[in-house]
């Protein structure tokens, strides 16, 4: 990670980030889209006739009414989900910047709060009811298989974080599986019987926990994720036949074939969720992404039931990474009391 003094603000701030996107293994398409999205914002700064002030700003310079400004005049241009991304993209460029030092604070943090953040990036998605997804599951046989399936369906979280769980993120309370397990669960998850922690750390091409990774994880913080009965069953019977992994990492889900034992990437994942999907008659080879399910529609799944169930959007936002530092520190200090229970009464069966 790059790191800036405060007093050494770089002149193009916006490029600074886009070079660091790539150092962290950003794809030449994402780095794009960041572009397109800060250099509109830059310009609309630097145009007295249209932001707040009347003067031209850069975006050191900028506060939150600047950042409202901007936002509000985007409702005129372009769709709800797509303000929402663009309200994203800035938000994420300000906090990283602000982390490293180059700016003193994050004008978009209260825009943030103010406005709705959940983008839905797929307004015509099938609509799928818990009924057929209970059987859709229940007519996948491989432990693996349902295992992965069932993790996706039960946290929300994405292939790449489902990817990189090592056997420490996860703590099962079961005498069976801790007597058997070949590394202890991490601290953060002391004290969480049957939970898994999903780290913001991993990058893809980084080593963690002793194993350079192929994915990265997507989330703002860390997040800690209750197991009710169901996942918990489906791991255990996956840890079960888990074949031994050399990696000093251990790796949650490894492969049973091929590359026995290493961990399994997220084109594996890509591939085991779209064969089960085109048998259930949920994949189309070229179809839309509102047509086919995938590894990202159980998150979308996941999200829509759990928010209608809890009427909760603060606890969904925690349990999918997507909320701020004041918010998330919130539930996570008292985890027990408004996470997990929240979460026990109300997700809901798919076995």
């Amino acid at each position: 990670m790059s790191t800036s003094p405060a007093d050494e603000v770089p002149d193009d701030p916006v490029e600074y980030f886009l070079e660091d996107l790539t150092y962290q293994g950003k794809t030449e398409r994402t780095r794009e889209a960041y572009g397109r999205v800060l250099r509109r914002f830059e310009a609309f700064l630097a145009d007295p006739e249209h932001n707040a002030t009347g003067e031209p700003l850069t975006p050191g310079e900028a506060s939150h009414r600047d950042c409202m400004a901007w936002v509000h005049g985007l409702r005129d241009q372009v769709g709800d989900s797509t303000v929402a991304s663009y309200a994203a993209y800035l938000h994420r460029f300000y906090a990283y910047m602000t982390q490293v030092g180059v700016f003193e604070a994050n004008p978009m943090t209260l825009v943030v709060e103010e406005m709705d953040e959940t983008i839905d990036k797929d307004p015509s998605r099938r609509e799928i009811s818990i009924g057929e997804m209970r059987r859709f599951v229940s007519g996948i046989a491989h432990p693996l298989d349902r295992a992965l399936i069932v993790t996706l369906l039960k946290t929300g979280i994405r292939v790449g974080e489902c990817c990189n769980l090592d056997l420490r993120d996860i703590a099962l309370d079961d005498a069976e599986v801790e007597a058997a397990r070949p590394t202890s669960p991490r601290p953060q998850v002391d004290g969480r019987p049957d939970s898994i922690y999903v780290d913001s750390d991993p990058a893809r091409g980084e080593m963690h926990n002793g194993e350079e990774r192929d994915a990265s994880n997507k989330r703002k913080r860390d997040t800690v994720i209750p197991v009710d009965r169901e996942l918990k069953a489906e791991l255990k019977r996956w840890l079960a036949i888990r074949p031994d992994s050399q990696s000093p990492a251990e790796p949650l889900f490894v492969y049973t074939a091929g590359d026995w034992g290493q961990r399994l990437t997220p084109r594996a994942v890509r591939n085991v969720v779209t064969d089960h999907a085109r048998a259930a008659g949920w994949y189309e080879s070229g179809g839309s992404a509102a047509d086919n399910v995938t590894p990202h529609y159980f998150r979308h799944f996941f999200t829509t039931h759990l928010r209608d169930r809890t009427g909760d959007r603060g606890v969904v936002k925690y349990l999918r990474g997507d909320v701020a530092d004041d918010i998330i520190d919130t539930y996570t200090h008292n985890w027990g009391g408004q996470v997990r229970a929240t979460y026990e009464d109300n997700i809901y069966s798919i076995l």
